[in-house]
C-alpha cells in the first residue's frame, strides 16, 4: 500500500477508507476499473531491524568492549558499525526488556521490578497499560513482519499459565506475530521450558544429541527470517533475538570452555587490571578514566579458601565459553541475513547485556544454584565442589560463577547487575549496525543513550510516526530520543540529558553530564542494609565530563548541586511512575501482601497433557503434609510410566509405576534421591494409585513418611529425611510423564510416559504448612533468582 493509499499512519490499525467512485450495476461493465488489492507495507526504504538482547553480560566481558572473551560476531558487527560506550539499560531483567520494547520508561509500563515482584502500585504491577502500544505493534500495524525468539519475562506472573490469558504474552499481546522461546527470568540451557506462540513445546533433542537451547533458537530465527523472504520479499521484518545466554544457569559444552583453560588463574581482581588497560587501548573508556576501588562487600581473590580456586577459576573459563558460543550463533543468524542478500538493509542493534554482570552466584560461586537458594550453601563445601568440577557447565549442573568475577565483568565501574545506582549495574555495551543507513564504520559514540532510546530510532529508520492512537486509545508519548542524529555525526551534542534510574531501591539521577546515586542494597545481601530508611541513605556526586566511571565522589564539595539533582531525581520519579519507591522484599513476593492475584488454592484437579505447568501453577506442597491421587486405567498386560512429577535432575520428586509397581521419588539437589517402592503392581482395570506424604513438623525441609497405596490399599512405606524448604526452579511439570531432565535414573528422558490412561490426578495440599518460618531472606533469594 503506496502512502498515498494510507492517509494518517499516526492512527493504528490505519483506516480502511471507502472507495468514493460510482459503484455500477454489472462487474462486466468495461468502466468498472477498481484498482488492485494493495497490502500494508511500511514507508518506502524502511529497513529489516534485528534487535540482539543479550542476558547479564557486563559491560567489560566482549573483547569488543575491553574485555577477557572472543566475541568476533560482535567485533566484525562493530568495526562495520558503531560502538555505543554509554549505553543503559534499567540493571535487571524484565524492567530492561518492558523498556526496550515500549519506549517508555519502565516504571511507566509497570515493570518497576521483575514480574515475581510486582504489587498493586501502578509503577510496579507488570501491567502495561494500553496507552504505550510497544515498537512490535506499531511496525506490525505498519506492514512489518514481527517476531520474537528467545526470552520473554515480561508476563504477569498469575497469567503465564497454558491458560493465559494471553494479551501480555509476546504473540499477540506484545505484537509479535511468532514467538518461540520461554516466560520467565531462565531456565535450563539442555532441558528448557518452551513455548512456541501461546502452547507449550518440548526441546527437539537431548544434550547427548548435542542439543543446546542458544543454537535452537538460532536455529528457529533463521527458518522464521528465510520463510519470511521466500514468500513475501517486498515486507520488511523485525526480529527481536533474546537469548536466555549468558544468565545462570551457565550451561555450555565443555569444548568451548575449554578454550579458556588457565586464562583466568590470576584471579578477578589481576583481571580487572587486564581489561582496564585493554579498554584504554581500544578508546572504549577515555585514557584518563581511573579504576574504580573493589567495596569491601566483594572479596579480594587472594582472601579467597585456595581449595575453592581451582572451582573459581573453572566457573570463568565456563562463563567466558558460555559467552563466546553466544556470539558464535549470533554471527549464524547474521550470516544468514547476510547469505540472503539483507544485511546492509538490515538495522543490526547487539546490545550485549540487559544490565551489568550478575552477582547473584554468591560470593563463592556455586555448582547447582537451587542449593544455595534453598539455604543450604553449607553443602557445596569444597570437597563437594572439586568431585563435580568435571561436570561444571553441563547437563548435571545448574552453576552461577563467584561474585568477583561479576565485579571484574563490569570494569572499571562500581557494583554490578540490580545496582541502578551505579554504571555498573546500568552501562551496557551496545553496538549498531546498518550499511546503508549509516556511512560511519569502525567508530565510536560517546553520546549519553538509553535502552529507551531504541524504538524511537527505529521508528525514524523506518520513516514512521510515533502513533498518537493503537487500537483507539491515545498513547502516551515515547520517552527515549532517536539515536540517529549521532550515526554520521561523531560531536553531535547529545539529545538524552536526563534520565532517572531505580531498581529495588536502588536509584540515580543523570543530568547534562553529572550523576547522583545511592545505592540502597547489596545485590548478594538479602538483608542488612534492607530496612534502612530512603531519607538515610547515602549520596554520592559524580562529574561525568571528567570522571568516566565515578571514581570521585564530590559530594561533599558541592552539596548545593547535589541536592538540585536530588529533587529532579524525585521530579522524574513521581513523572514516569517510581513513587512509592519500594524496598521491600519477601512481601513483594507473597500475595498476601502485595495484592497480586493468587492463580492456585490448596486443592487441584490436574488431566494428562497438561505440560509446561511451573511451581506456581501447582499446590504448594512444600513444608507439610500433601496427598496426591491418580485414577487410572490399568491395561491387561500392566502399565508402567510417569504419573505425575516435578522438577527435574536438580530437584524434584516423581511418583510412577516401575515394573507396574507404585514408586515415589525424592531427588535433593541431585545429591541424593529417595526411592519408596510399593510390594506390588497395581492390577488391570480401573484404580486409584495414591501418595501420601507425613511431614514431620518442627521447622523447615525436615523430613516425611511417604505412604503409597493402591485403592486405598497400602503397598509401601518409607522414609525421606530431608526435602527442599523453598523449590525446585524453573523445570515444569506434566502428568503422564517426565517432559525434561529426569527427576529419577529410574527411568530416562522421553521414553517414561504412562502406558495405561489417567483419568485425573488430585493434589492437596495439608493444613500443617510451615511455610510462615522461611526466612524471608530466603524467599526474597528465590524471586531474585528468577530475574
Amino acid at each position: 500500500m503506496s502512502d498515498e493509499r494510507v492517509p494518517q499512519r499516526s492512527i493504528l490499525p490505519t483506516p480502511d477508507i471507502a472507495d468514493p467512485r460510482t459503484v455500477l450495476y454489472d462487474a462486466k461493465d468495461p468502466e468498472v476499473d477498481f484498482p488492485p488489492i494493495q497490502q500494508l507495507r511500511p514507508p518506502a526504504g524502511a529497513p529489516n531491524v534485528l534487535v540482539v538482547l543479550l542476558d547479564d553480560v557486563g559491560f567489560a566481558a566482549s573483547n569488543v568492549f575491553g574485555g577477557p572473551v572472543h566475541t568476533p560476531v560482535a567485533e566484525r558487527l562493530a568495526a562495520g558499525g558503531l560502538r555505543f560506550n554509554r549505553f543503559h539499560t534499567t540493571a535487571i531483567c524484565s524492567p530492561t526488556r518492558a523498556a526496550l520494547i515500549s519506549g517508555r520508561n519502565h516504571h511507566t509500563v509497570g515493570m518497576g521490578g521483575i514480574t515475581e515482584m510486582s504489587t498493586s502500585t501502578p509503577g510496579y504491577n507488570s501491567m502495561r497499560p494500553n496507552t504505550c502500544a510497544p515498537l512490535p505493534e506499531i511496525l506490525k500495524l505498519n506492514g512489518y513482519a514481527t517476531a520474537h525468539v528467545g526470552k520473554c519475562h515480561e508476563v504477569p506472573l498469575w497469567e503465564t499459565s497454558q491458560a493465559g490469558p494471553f494479551d501480555r504474552w509476546p504473540a499477540p499481546g506484545n505484537g509479535f506475530e511468532h514467538f518461540y522461546g520461554f516466560l520467565g527470568g531462565e531456565t535450563d540451557q539442555y532441558y528448557p521450558t518452551l513455548v512456541e506462540g501461546t502452547r507449550s513445546v518440548e526441546p527437539s533433542g537431548t544434550p547427548e544429541e548435542g542439543y543446546h537451547l542458544t543454537e535452537d533458537l538460532t536455529d528457529h530465527a533463521i527458518s522464521w527470517v528465510q520463510a519470511q523472504k521466500a514468500l513475501i520479499p517486498d515486507k520488511p521484518f523485525f526480529m527481536y533475538f533474546a537469548p536466555g545466554a549468558t544468565h545462570a544457569p551457565h550451561h555450555v559444552p565443555k569444548e568451548w570452555a575449554d578454550k579458556y583453560a588457565g586464562k583466568f588463574d590470576d584471579g578477578w581482581d589481576v583481571q580487572r587490571e587486564r581489561t582496564f588497560a585493554r579498554q584504554k587501548e581500544l578508546g572504549v573508556i577515555p585514557a584518563d578514566t581511573e579504576l574504580t576501588t573493589r567495596h569491601a562487600e566483594i572479596p579480594a581473590w587472594d582472601d579467597m579458601d585456595e581449595a575453592l580456586k581451582p572451582i573459581l577459576r573453572r566457573q570463568m573459563e565456563n562463563y567466558a565459553g558460555f559467552l563466546e558460543h553466544t556470539d558464535h550463533h549470533v554471527g549464524r543468524l547474521v550470516d544468514a541475513i547476510e547469505a540472503m542478500g539483507l544485511i546492509d538493509d538490515t538495522l543490526v542493534y547487539l546490545i550485549i547485556g540487559d544490565n551489568g554482570a550478575s552477582a547473584e552466584g554468591t560470593v563463592n560461586g556455586t555448582f547447582n544454584e537451587l542449593i544455595s537458594l534453598n539455604g543450604m550453601a553449607a553443602l557445596e563445601t569444597p570437597e563437594f565442589l572439586m568431585s563435580q568440577l568435571d561436570k561444571l557447565g553441563g547437563p548435571e549442573s545448574s552453576p552461577h560463577y563467584a561474585v568477583g568475577w561479576a565485579h571484574a565483568m563490569c570494569t572499571p565501574y562500581q557494583w554490578t547487575k540490580q545496582v541502578a545506582s551505579h554504571w555498573g549495574g546500568t552501562r551496557n555495551g551496545t553496538i549498531v549496525h546498518w550499511p546503508n543507513g549509516i556511512e560511519a564504520t569502525g567508530e565510536i559514540r560517546s553520546q549519553f543513550t538509553h535502552v529507551i532510546d531504541v524504538a524511537p530510532t527505529v521508528l525514524e529508520a523506518a520513516g514512521l510516526p510515533h502513533p498518537v492512537q493503537v487500537n483507539g486509545v491515545t498513547q502516551e508519548p515515547m520517552h527515549g530520543h532517536s539515536m540517529a542524529y549521532c550515526f554520521d555525526e561523531a560531536a553531535a551534542p547529545e539529545r538524552h540529558e536526563t534520565q532517572y534510574f531505580e531498581i529495588f531501591g536502588n536509584r540515580a539521577i543523570y543530568h547534562r553530564g553529572w550523576s547522583a546515586v545511592t545505592k540502597h542494597r547489596t545485590p548478594w545481601q538479602t538483608t542488612g542494609d534492607v530496612g534502612i530508611a530512603f531519607d538515610d541513605d547515602v549520596w554520592e556526586l559524580y562529574d561525568g565530563r571528567s570522571d568516566w566511571s565515578q571514581a570521585r565522589d564530590l559530594s561533599a564539595e558541592q552539596p548545593d548541586r547535589l541536592h538540585q539533582l536530588q529533587r529532579l531525581f524525585l521530579i522524574e520519579a513521581a513523572r514516569y511512575g517510581a513513587l512509592p519507591l519500594d524496598d521491600r522484599s519477601f512481601e513483594r513476593v507473597l500475595p498476601e501482601y502485595s495484592k497480586k492475584p493468587s492463580l492456585i488454592g490448596n486443592r487441584q484437579l490436574l488431566f494428562p497433557g497438561m505440560g509446561g505447568l511451573t511451581e506456581q501453577h501447582v499446590v504448594n506442597w512444600r513444608n507439610k503434609s500433601w496427598t496426591l491421587i491418580a485414577s487410572v486405567d490399568v491395561p491387561d498386560d500392566g502399565a508402567h510410566g510417569v504419573l505425575m512429577n516435578l522438577g527435574g535432575h536438580g530437584g524434584g520428586w516423581s511418583l510412577y509405576l516401575k515394573d507396574g509397581v507404585p514408586t515415589f521419588c525424592y531427588n535433593l539437589f541431585g545429591i541424593d534421591r529417595t526411592h519408596v517402592r510399593g510390594d506390588r503392581s497395581v492390577p488391570p482395570g480401573k484404580h486409584t494409585i495414591g501418595m501420601a506424604f507425613a511431614y514431620d513438623g518442627g521447622g523447615l525441609g525436615k523430613g516425611g513418611t511417604v505412604t503409597l497405596t493402591i485403592d486405598d490399599d497400602q503397598v509401601g512405606t518409607g522414609r525421606v529425611e530431608h526435602t527442599q524448604p523453598i523449590g525446585f526452579g524453573y523445570e515444569p511439570t506434566d502428568v503422564g510423564r517426565d517432559i525434561l531432565s529426569p527427576v529419577t535414573d529410574d527411568y530416562g528422558f522421553g521414553d517414561n510416559g504412562f502406558t495405561g490412561t489417567i483419568r485425573f490426578i488430585e493434589i492437596e495440599g495439608g493444613d500443617d504448612s510451615h511455610d510462615h518460618l522461611i526466612d524471608p531472606a530466603d524467599f526474597f533469594r528465590v524471586a531474585m533468582y528468577k530475574q
